[in-house]
């Protein structure tokens, strides 16, 4: 089983010119199908409250802090921030998410896999079930 980490990309430039990071295919854990951002989210919502069957995703905050609360299936939880624009968080599949964002943060993901509903796991007992059903077939 896969475990969340951050991953740095490098950060290319001056504080005089600017700064530019690129995440190249060769570079990531898995090979970019989809790229979505959330934007203006207000800094009193918790987001997140899924999992994802398949779906492994890299997180960046391209500004703004994020602060993410993940539990893999065996109820272990970690927490992870993301306030610099070249970190990210790689989220493997079968993980538990919520998501806390600063009133300016831009949250860019990076997916495995071209958007799929049947993917996400909305039900927080629906993921306990495949979760325990999981660790029985391993």
């Amino acid at each position: 089983m896969s475990i969340p980490k951050l991953i740095e990309v490098a950060k290319i430039g001056s504080l005089e010119l600017g700064y530019i990071s690129v995440a190249e295919n060769s570079h990531l854990p898995f090979a970019i199908k989809r790229v979505y951002w959330t934007y203006f989210t207000p800094d009193s919502v918790i987001r997140g409250h899924h999992a994802h069957r398949d779906l492994e995703q890299l997180i960046f905050a391209t500004t703004g802090r994020i602060e993410f609360t993940l539990e893999d299936m065996y109820g272990q939880v970690s927490e992870y921030i993301l306030d610099a624009p070249n970190k990210g968080l790689y989220i493997p599949r079968m993980y538990w998410r919520t998501i806390k964002f600063s009133h300016n943060a831009v949250l860019m993901c990076l997916t495995s896999m071209e958007y799929d509903e049947q993917d996400y796991i909305r039900s927080y007992e629906e993921f306990k079930k495949i979760s325990s059903y999981e660790i029985q077939q391993s």
